[in-house]
């Protein structure tokens, strides 16, 4: 009877033992930045374009991972576990710059896009004025490495808010709801927003990196 009682586990016990096993499955928090440093400023840096805050967002990334270890579930990759912290972490920098920025306050234009629009922040359909058909290829030519700098290159370009509903919405695949909340504008400014940057970025890809 007593052997029994010693070889049963308290429920907190079992617990624990499963943390640790899944803890286990990481790796040293000391090769991180080794192992995955290089990968995760990179993919901050393309998002936030500001290579001194894409550093503080992974050094806030892996000391939030450092400290929440034990809840690593193991059903993805190292990797893909840090990335995720940090899309948390780069949502809470877009919360922030929201509400550092006026509530009326504009995006003007680069020069080169002026006239460009029309009244309801459409792009005019004018073959003079408006971006070329980028072809069959346009998918494979941005499968290219160099197309990753060339869109930095142009994410920079664009006025901040433009640039960050592209970012959200395009590539974090955030709800449209959501990134209203986080950029404070409306529905309707949202999406005016987003086809401005879309429309700039194509033009811009078209004559500074596309060999149409």
């Amino acid at each position: 009877m007593s052997e029994e009682l010693t070889a049963a586990t308290s429920p907190r016990e079992t617990a624990r033992k499963a943390a640790s096993s899944l803890s286990s499955r990481l790796s040293d928090p000391k090769t991180w930045v080794e192992e995955h440093g290089n990968y995760l400023f990179r993919y901050a840096l393309i998002r936030v374009r500001n290579e001194t805050v894409a550093e503080d967002l992974v050094q806030d990334t892996l000391l939030a991972a450092f400290q929440g270890k034990e809840r690593f579930s193991g059903q993805s990759t190292e990797r893909s576990w840090l990335t995720g912290i940090l899309k948390h972490k780069i949502m809470d920098h877009f919360r922030r710059l929201a509400r550092e920025r006026t509530v009326n306050a504009t995006d003007a234009l680069p020069p080169e896009l002026e006239g460009r629009f029309d009244e309801l922040g459409l792009w005019k359909h004018d073959p003079e004025t408006g971006p070329a058909d980028w072809g069959a290829d346009a998918g494979a030519q941005m499968e290219q490495k160099e197309f990753m700098a060339a869109l930095k290159q142009c994410l920079d370009k664009l006025p901040p808010r433009h640039a960050d509903a592209f970012m959200l919405r395009e590539m974090e695949a955030t709800d449209s709801e959501q990134i209203q909340e986080i950029l404070g504008v409306s529905p309707s400014n949202f999406w005016v927003l987003l086809h401005r940057a879309r429309m700039q970025l194509r033009l811009c890809l078209e004559q500074n990196w596309l060999k149409l």
